[in-house]
């Protein structure tokens, strides 16, 4: 792969952007430099770039080329993506070391956002239909006599995404934005801060030359965004990750706000990390907090937006848990990440370094020093002179109350300030002095302290971890944003949210509500509706392929009888013998009045009613949503069943034998001799297709 990504050590590359379906830049312009050595990687272009026809090709050629495939497709295509560069990530970690990072700091970086692409691969494969269109739900009626209903559709908005991504995760940021847009069917533009914008170059040289993706789907800008926002439309979408200040100015174009361009911000903030009272320094729990603590300054030398700022202990183990951190923080390694031992490379670049000695200094005039690293051993390897370094800073802060910049200024590194607190209705309002965060640990054994600490903290944080013995195991830990979670925070934060399973997908879909007849919104939203038109077969739907089943196909089974035999029988196979069921007393002096038939009998008796039971394409029972016992059946009531063929979503899914099969929902109405609906629910089956389709 040396003719796709060249490796930094054999040359320093001029950066070019990607942009119209072309690389583009030649003319050095920014020198990039190693963050441990000095030495130059690589630089920018000179040439700027033009972004009107990079919008024009998105909107035209990215948006039909995504709009040719469906939600499934995409979802397909992004798993293959992700196979393909998890066979391509050792180029990439030789380019993440140049960034300050460890091997293990790469990790997160590199697997995590690769993860990040096989986890929504999986969730648009099971939780998205075939289409491109979305039905929220539910259908609500908006007439008397059910002839005029309503509801909720999500289709892609035709417009670009721009990502604006921070210089801490050059593969993440990116890939953890790109996936939900493009399973959303929006093409973006990438736009990565400068100084470590080589590894997201890296990276991107590797998804074009993979093939899979629709031309105009993914362009990279090296470099400054000139006048990119002001071209935006209203149908396009920006997203941003970075500091609070750059956030503010970027929200604030005015093109942006008149146009009406969502902006979604994920910000740094000063997240905290709550010792609970009922811990004591001989808890695992103690340790666990401390090893958090710890984790969290070294991991990225401290550069990341969940990183732990503040550390809140009770007063009366302060001196001892700062005496267990500034033993941990003694035990880093500092260096160059290359070398084997080294368990915490420099900041990103000299210009971050500089950034983050100014803000330590305003922290210094106001707090006391636990440690500051004039114990460690030294760096191994690296150069102190033209290299980042910053060796590990513990402050503490003992009037934390009275002092404004613990709670205001942020050190984007491996600082943190222990602020000592005497009950934890007080930790939790040092918490809130944060502005709003995107994540607070609490680590606690009382799972009433747990209760209450969630509650209040719920309310300034985008996420909240209850750390103790029972989940430390298999916790992702205080700085780990997931996939199937949301990721952003209230206030300084930003006030947006990214990732969240399929949330994060939504936000670049168009709402809509539809409304009409019920036969008219079946038509509009791809699936039946209660009341719309149904269509008699005289073959049995089951007796169907997937290839051959309509949406709105149904069967009126023949009638059954409830009788007491029916709920003996069903008590004596079940070990169901409830009252209800039995007990002819109780029942009577019930709201019922008599003994009823257990619900889960009616379910059975419906498929009894329904079900073909000869071999044939209905390969297996998938699942069961929607449930509800509308009315209770007596002994003595008949009912009937009505299968109406609700939604088909084709996977492209095969079983052992190499057979293709899609999911087939199934609306079942169970109704009684009255015609009153006494059971609803949908059943979901797998149906197999024709050999030849």
């Amino acid at each position: 792969m040396t003719d796709i990504v060249q490796t930094p050590s054999v040359s320093a590359p001029v950066l070019q952007s990607y942009l119209a379906g072309r690389w583009f830049g030649v003319e050095a312009r920014e020198t990039l430099l190693d963050a441990a050595t000095g030495a130059v990687v690589a630089s920018t272009h000179v040439e700027t770039p033009d972004f009107g026809e990079a919008l024009a090709y998105a909107r035209n050629d990215g948006v039909r080329g995504l709009l040719a495939l469906d939600f499934q497709e995409r979802a397909r295509r992004l798993k293959a993506l992700a196979s393909y560069l998890s066979e391509h990530k050792e180029e990439l970690y030789v380019w993440s070391f140049h960034t300050g990072a460890t091997r293990a700091d790469s990790w997160i970086d590199i697997e995590g956002g690769i993860g990040t692409l096989f986890s929504y691969a999986g969730m648009g494969g099971r939780e998205l239909p075939d289409g491109n269109m979305l039905h929220e739900g539910p259908v609500v009626p908006l007439g008397k006599k059910g002839r005029f209903v309503g509801s909720h559709i999500l289709v892609p908005r035709e417009g670009v995404a721009v990502h604006i991504n921070a210089f801490n995760f050059p593969v993440w940021g990116l890939l953890e934005k790109f996936a939900p847009s493009f399973l959303a069917g929006m093409p973006c533009i990438v736009k990565p801060a400068t100084s470590t914008s080589y590894l997201t170059w890296a990276l991107v040289r590797f998804m074009v030359a993979w093939g899979g993706l629709p031309a105009g789907s993914l362009q990279l800008v090296i470099g400054g965004t000139g006048d990119l926002l002001d071209r935006l439309e209203g149908q396009d979408a920006v997203t941003f990750t970075g500091s609070a200040a750059t956030a503010a100015k970027l929200r604030a174009n005015p093109n942006l706000i008149t146009s009406g361009i969502p902006f979604n911000t994920e910000a740094d903030s000063l997240n905290s990390a709550i010792l609970a009272p009922d811990v004591a320094p001989g808890d695992a729990e103690f340790d666990l907090f401390a090893a958090e603590v710890v984790k969290e300054m070294r991991v990225k030398a401290g550069q990341k937006c969940t990183a732990i700022r503040r550390v809140l202990a009770p007063r009366g183990v302060v001196d001892e848990l700062s005496a267990r951190l500034r033993d941990k923080l003694s035990a880093v390694v500092v260096g160059d990440p290359r070398l084997e031992g080294v368990q915490m490379g420099p900041l990103a670049s000299v210009a971050q370094r500089t950034d983050v000695l100014s803000h330590l200094r305003s922290l210094h005039a106001v707090c006391g020093t636990i440690y500051d690293g004039s114990t460690a051993g030294g760096l191994k390897g690296g150069d102190a002179r033209h290299g980042a370094f910053l060796t590990p800073v513990l402050l503490i802060c003992e009037r934390p109350h009275e002092t404004a910049a613990v709670h205001d200024v942020e050190v984007f590194g491996p600082v943190s300030t222990v602020l000592p607190y005497d009950d934890v209705d007080e930790a939790l309002q040092l918490a809130a002095r944060g502005r709003g965060s995107l994540v607070a640990t609490v680590v606690t054994r009382d799972p009433a302290v747990a209760a209450h600490a969630v509650r209040r903290a719920a309310a300034y944080h985008g996420r909240i971890l209850v750390l103790d013995a029972e989940a430390a195991p298999e916790s992702s830990g205080h700085g780990s944003p997931l996939p199937t979670l949301k990721h952003g925070g209230p206030g300084r934060a930003g006030g947006g949210e990214e990732l969240g399973g399929l949330r994060a997908v939504t936000h670049y879909l168009q709402r809509a509500a539809v409304q009409g007849s019920p036969t008219m919104v079946a038509a509009v939203v791809g699936e039946y509706v209660r009341g719309a038109r149904r269509f008699e077969s005289e073959v049995h739907p089951f007796r169907r392929y997937f290839d051959d089943l309509r949406i709105g196909e149904s069967l009126l089974t023949h009638r059954r009888t409830v009788t007491e035999a029916d709920i003996v029988a069903f008590g004596g196979i079940s070990g169901d013998f409830f009252y209800m069921h039995f007990d002819e007393v109780a029942a009577r002096e019930s709201s019922f009045g008599q003994r009823i038939a257990h619900g889960y009998f009616v379910l059975s008796a419906a498929a009894g009613l329904f079900v073909s039971p000869a071999p044939g394409p209905v390969l297996a029972n998938y699942g069961l949503d929607t449930l509800r016992f509308v009315k209770p059946v007596r002994i003595g009531d008949t009912i009937q069943a009505r299968l109406t063929c609700k939604r088909k979503v084709d996977r492209r899914k095969a079983d052992a034998q190499g057979r293709r099969h899609g999911v087939v929902t199934w609306d079942v109405e169970v109704r009684n001799q009255d015609d009153d609906l006494v059971a609803s629910y949908d059943i979901l089956t797998l149906v197999a297709m024709r050999a030849e389709s």
